[in-house]
């Protein structure tokens, strides 16, 4: 299992917010906050990078619903990628992937923003 770690960076002309580990009661305060700071920043159009994440609890999905509900009230976009089963499944059980595009790559969430 890797250790938790959070990337923001730029790639495809927008930016992605790589998460590495385990997203729980532990870390997605800090998931939170980094997405949170990046709307405050006037970043409107983030992708979260799942895909080395397997394991998302209540507290990761919190996380996202957050950084998401924030964007929105500023007319923007937060994409996933996850590749993960286990991950992408806790998108699915609780109808958010309904609301927020889950997408393959990073490289089809960036296109989906152009």
């Amino acid at each position: 299992m890797d250790e938790f770690g959070i990337e923001v960076g730029q790639r495809e002309g927008c930016t992605v917010v790589a998460v590495r580990g385990e997203v729980d009661l532990a870390t997605a305060p800090a998931l939170k906050n980094c997405l949170l700071d990046l709307v405050a920043g006037g970043v409107t159009e983030i992708v979260v990078d799942l895909s080395s994440t397997d394991f998302l609890d209540s507290t990761g999905l919190g996380a996202v619903v957050a950084a998401y509900k924030r964007v929105r009230v500023h007319e923007g976009h937060l994409k996933l990628v996850a590749t993960s089963a286990r991950v992408k499944r806790v998108f699915e059980i609780t109808n958010l992937d309904r609301v927020v595009p889950i997408c393959a790559t990073v490289e089809e969430a960036c296109a989906a923003f152009g």
